[in-house]
């Protein structure tokens, strides 16, 4: 940092089921953004990709009144400064699920040779695609629930053999869920045959990749944030306590009637597993910036699985990962401010990596 204003343009919206999720990410980010320290441009992306930009952006996405705003669009031509708000130093996406936390965005800022706050490429790709994750935690001896992953041709061409091959994984309750989305948007819990089917049909509608989960009885649901780069550190866990039948889109950011205990109620030697497994699973998909882990403890074993990395949280003020750093000692604001500095130090270290080979022959 500097004592120059620090230009960030923040990214929200998109073409998602999680856009309205991401508004309210958004909102509570711009609330805590200094204005002593920043210069902010906002930038909305609509439901159809159009990108708009101008004053109170969120404020105008918010309340469905986009006319005045202007479009914008980000060239991938770095030197097309014509196509970039004018010095913008850093940008930081709150955009959440496809087309904004799965690598398609990532790619484009990485091609615009921009900062930007969050994971690469691959760190994105592979933590929204639930059923590539896991098999890359099997990979590095990190335990996960059992799952099965179908494409949606299978659900249509052949719904009875996708239900008989399900029903093997476990006994019911079996998970539902799109294996690119989060914000548990598309997820059902299925207790028989129709449940399944129906399941099956929504997350189908939301992805082309499912993914069909064995149920955990009796399970707690303990989530873990993770900050940084190259040396990630781990906060305090913390446990959701859910006020339906499951941690719903509807508990999450609709009602907020679901309880959150933090520090989580555990044994240090299952608080300290959870926290190194979380750490191991970032660094194996070399996410950056952060991510909240999510995990799964069976209340009689205290048997621990990793179910799901976010590698963009929620950031809503009932959000766990702001909340689980705060309970840790680092507030909010100071949360984005560190976010924003390891943007910075993460461009610094790519751009000392050479893209150009000369033979000496």
């Amino acid at each position: 940092m500097t004592d120059k204003k620090l230009h960030v343009a923040v990214l929200f919206g998109g073409r998602s089921g999680e856009h309205e999720v991401s508004l309210m990410s958004a909102r509570s980010v711009l609330s805590v953004l200094d204005a002593v320290r920043y210069e902010v441009t906002q930038i909305g992306i609509t439901r159809e990709g159009k990108w708009l930009t101008g004053e109170d952006v969120i404020g105008r996405f918010e309340n469905g009144k986009l006319n005045g705003l202007e479009s914008f669009m980000l060239s991938p031509d770095p030197s097309d400064g014509t196509r970039r708000p004018s010095g913008v130093d850093v940008f930081f996406p709150v955009l959440h699920g496809t087309f904004g936390e799965d690598g398609t965005l990532q790619g484009l800022l990485e091609l615009a040779d921009a900062a930007y706050v969050g994971a690469g490429v691959v760190g994105s790709s592979v933590g929204m695609d639930k059923g590539v994750f896991k098999d890359v935690m099997i990979a590095n001896n990190i335990p996960v629930v059992d799952t099965m992953i179908v494409l949606r041709v299978e659900i249509e061409s052949d719904m009875n053999s996708v239900v008989e091959r399900a029903e093997k994984i476990g006994e019911y309750p079996l998970f539902t869920k799109p294996a690119n989305l989060g914000s548990s948007v598309g997820v059902t819990k299925c207790s028989n045959r129709s449940d399944l089917q129906e399941g099956l049909l929504e997350a189908a509608s939301f992805d082309r990749r499912i993914l069909i989960q064995k149920g955990i009885g009796n399970a707690r649901e303990i989530e873990v944030s993770v900050l940084g780069n190259d040396d990630p550190v781990a906060s305090v866990c913390g446990e959701v306590l859910p006020s339906r039948e499951f941690y719903s889109y509807e508990s999450k950011y609709i009602d907020g009637t679901s309880g959150l205990l933090i520090p989580a109620p555990l044994p240090d030697e299952i608080s300290e597993c959870i926290r190194e497994y979380a750490v191991r699973a970032y660094q194996a998909i070399d996410c950056a910036g952060m991510a909240r882990v999510d995990f799964f403890v069976e209340k009689d074993t205290n048997r621990v699985y990793l179910n799901e990395l976010n590698s963009i949280p929620g950031f809503t003020k009932i959000s766990m990962y702001p909340k689980l750093w705060e309970a840790s000692g680092l507030p909010y604001p100071k949360l984005v401010d560190r976010l924003i500095e390891l943007a910075m130090e993460r461009k610094v270290e790519r751009d000392r990596t050479s893209h150009t080979y000369r033979s000496n022959s």
